[in-house]
């Protein structure tokens, strides 16, 4: 995704619709396939509603501290009583330091909190977010001594991304955390959104970046190769650089199709692969008429 983002008919409805669910007071969870623009989405969404942005990766390795915050070493204070001239009073004390969390900045400053891929983190510790979203509360009573529970900042806002539960790494989401969420799925991008993406990212004209989706848009339609839109941001970049065109006449096109989608998609026997992803790439490019291969 760029950094200016590509809002099109499509990116409207749903940043519309998320915005909407946010500025009633609920958390926002877009969950889809890779390379669907989630986290692009998510991003420009957390911008428009112009409070300060806190950003956090799924992690498997990630426990409830990671998330919330926790003592880091110690402070050490030491005074020193001189008040009467003959007399020295010294009076020592050790006390822990605390820092504050991605999530407890945000809940405590009113910053919007963008989860990304959250349910590569585990259930337990996804679990702190189970009373921000409900009571509007972050209990700390667990990790810190002294302050209790931190009361969320009105302006605090949650969007989650995930991908679907069969993608390796990811958990399944608890039924308690998924009450708390609006979740918003997201299947696929139409072939507007992903031409204007591809031209975009790549820099090359909206009809040669049109063929290149068109041509990937075919291939996916295989139940067998699975192919993202990151394969054709990648396939135009690289025509783009070398001054290349998508053309069926092109052998440097077919090539770098085989190579880029190619890397994404595997299979025990890497002939039957390569063998099956060919004959797919020719009969795509077949398509094109005479006229359209200029």
């Amino acid at each position: 995704m760029p950094d200016a983002f590509i809002e099109t008919a499509y990116f409207k409805d749903l940043t519309n619709r998320a915005l909407l669910y946010l500025q009633a007071g609920y958390a926002v969870h877009f969950c889809g396939p890779a390379g669907t623009g989630k986290t692009a989405l998510a991003m420009h969404i957390a911008e428009l509603l112009g409070r300060p942005i806190v950003t956090l990766q799924g992690n498997d390795e990630y426990k409830p501290s990671d998330l919330v915050g926790g003592n880091s070493g110690m402070r050490r204070k030491k005074l020193l009583d001189n008040y009467v001239h003959s007399v020295w009073k010294a009076e020592e004390s050790m006390d822990s330091v605390w820092y504050d969390g991605r999530i407890t900045h945000a809940c405590r400053n009113g910053h919007t909190f963008v989860y990304d891929d959250f349910t590569r983190s585990k259930p337990e510790t996804n679990n702190v977010l189970l009373s921000v979203l409900q009571e509007r509360t972050l209990d700390l009573s667990a990790i810190q001594k002294g302050e209790i529970k931190l009361t969320v900042h009105p302006d605090f806002s949650v969007i989650l991304t995930s991908n679907p539960v069969e993608y390796a790494g990811v958990h399944v989401l608890q039924d308690a955390l998924k009450d708390r969420v609006i979740t918003i799925a997201i299947k696929g991008l139409d072939r507007e959104s992903e031409v204007a993406i591809v031209a975009s990212r790549s820099g090359l004209p909206w009809r040669e970046a049109a063929r290149i989706v068109d041509v990937i848009r075919g291939i996916r339609g295989n139940d067998i190769i699975k192919v993202s839109i990151r394969a054709a941001i990648m396939v135009a970049t690289i025509l783009a650089t070398k001054g290349s065109k998508p053309v069926r006449s092109n052998p440097l096109f077919y090539q770098i199709l085989m190579d880029v989608i190619g890397s994404e998609i595997s299979y025990e026997n890497d002939g039957e692969s390569n063998s099956l992803l060919s004959k797919r790439i020719e009969s795509e490019l077949d398509k094109y008429t005479p006229e359209d291969r200029k």
